[in-house]
């Protein structure tokens, strides 16, 4: 089977396409670095030709919120066509908890992937994950001032990025759902909690400064927590279990 893995070279697609190529499917990586521009359509039509699956893991980055948005409608608006014309059987998003609810920012600009997606007359299935372990530090070193770190106190269930490839790699097979399934770590905790754990891993002595007016990825917080809907399927790796390991990498 040919499957197109966009943004295949990213955190998430360079694992997806790992474990793909591993089980003998033939993987076609849409990159910018392999001469493939999903926002321009350069290269799209010969990366896609035969693909009966796509995945789109793609993320242009978190610190434009307007940029982001503007990624993600020139992609969606180039690739569901031409999956349309082609005849994929399964268009799978990589999206985002919250992506539905939360305003501003990154959310804001999931939300507009998604529309696009739901609208595009392919067969879909939408896969939202909680916050990846390994964005947590991004996320608080953002936050720094000095001596201090401000982060909102937005309770989330944090996933390990190899168990979202997982669960991505799993639904090759899966028929198309045209509908959202959310994925989380077992283990549901604070931004502030999980960020003292990071620094004290890291014997960084910064303090932990807990403001419900810091921003995370561009969006403000009221009570809404980045868990999952009623029925999330549930990753087994821990955040304690991932930071042991992280930490014995670095």
């Amino acid at each position: 089977m040919k499957i197109a893995v966009v943004g295949g070279t990213g955190l998430i697609g360079e694992k997806l396409t790992e474990r793909l190529t591993a089980a003998g499917h033939d993987v076609a990586v849409v990159a910018r670095s392999r001469g493939v521009d999903v926002s321009t359509g350069i290269g799209l039509e010969d990366a896609l030709a035969g693909a009966t699956v796509v995945f789109d893991v793609s993320n242009p980055g978190y610190e434009d919120a307007a940029a982001m948005e503007a990624f993600f409608a020139a992609a969606g608006s180039r690739l569901m066509p031409l999956e349309r014309e082609i005849g994929v059987a399964h268009h799978i998003l990589l999206s985002a908890v919250g992506a539905d609810a939360l305003e501003g920012g990154y959310f804001r600009a999931k939300r507009t992937q998604e529309r696009l997606v739901r609208d595009g007359g392919v067969p879909f299935t939408i896969l939202r994950a909680a916050p990846f372990f390994e964005f947590i530090y991004n996320i608080v070193d953002a936050g720094g001032q000095g001596d201090a770190v401000r982060l909102p106190p937005v309770h989330m269930q944090p996933v390990a990025a190899d168990d979202v490839a997982n669960a991505l790699s799993r639904m090759v097979f899966a028929p198309a759902t045209g509908h959202v399934v959310e994925i989380a770590g077992p283990d549901r905790r604070t931004l502030p909690d999980l960020a003292a754990m990071i620094l004290t891993a890291n014997e960084d002595s910064r303090r932990i400064v807990v403001d419900p007016d810091a921003p995370y990825f561009g969006a403000h917080f009221e009570s809404e927590p980045l868990t999952g809907g009623d029925h999330p399927r549930f990753a087994p790796t821990s955040f304690e279990d991932w930071l042991r390991h992280w930490i014995a990498m670095a």
